[in-house]
């Protein structure tokens, strides 16, 4: 997880042209984008009829299937932790770490991974402040799964991750995982930390 200066919400939104994309007004085929080792193919992205929910992990259970992968997601100011379920939400683990270029190419990396896993939603991770409230940095997470929410029909659930990055340093370290290898890992071990919480506290919600 990037813990760098607080990305300002209109700092994610997209230009003209993005938004234009976004709209469906783009035309073009979709492109190849590198993330790490992966090579995913993207679609386009189009905006939906009605915007996916976008509700805390409790209230999204709801609208999720009773099986299915969920993936997780670990948003920073210049990269982004993926995880994914197995369909029975067991277990998390980390999948790749997307380098952040703007919103549209991030926003075609995520539906290419969620399509490509046939994932029944998204868990993101709220960067909620110690004492509870929500800065910047939470503002700025809400406005990107408000813009993303228009462009898949998959419930986006909001699950607290305070702790997560720090934990998953620690468990790193005690790894005796190098400096350097920590850094391109950290992001997508956060996002399974991310999402183990709240597969955790789903299997609880179960009667």
């Amino acid at each position: 997880m990037q813990r760098h200066a607080a990305l300002h919400p209109l700092g994610i939104v997209p230009g003209a042209e993005e938004a234009a994309r976004a709209s469906g007004k783009d035309r073009r085929t979709p492109r190849r984008q590198r993330t790490g080792a992966m090579t995913l193919v993207c679609p386009r992205a189009t905006a939906t009829p009605m915007p996916a929910p976008i509700l805390p992990l409790t209230e999204a259970a709801a609208h999720l299937p009773a099986r299915g992968p969920l993936i997780g997601l670990d948003l920073g100011t210049k990269t982004i932790g993926v995880a994914a379920s197995d369909p029975d939400r067991k277990l998390a683990a980390g999948v790749v770490t997307i380098a952040r270029k703007n919103f549209t190419a991030d926003a075609q990396a995520l539906l290419a991974l969620a399509a490509e896993r046939q994932a029944a939603g998204y868990v993101l991770g709220l960067p909620i402040n110690m004492d509870g409230s929500e800065g910047p940095r939470a503002q700025s997470t809400r406005a990107f799964a408000r813009i993303f929410s228009r462009l898949t029909e998959l419930p986006i659930a909001l699950w607290d991750e305070r702790l997560s990055t720090a934990a998953v340093e620690r468990s790193l370290i005690e790894a005796d995982m190098s400096r350097k290898r920590r850094a391109e890992v950290i992001d997508q071990h956060a996002a399974a930390f991310i999402l183990q919480g709240a597969l955790d506290r789903l299997a609880n919600l179960k009667p």
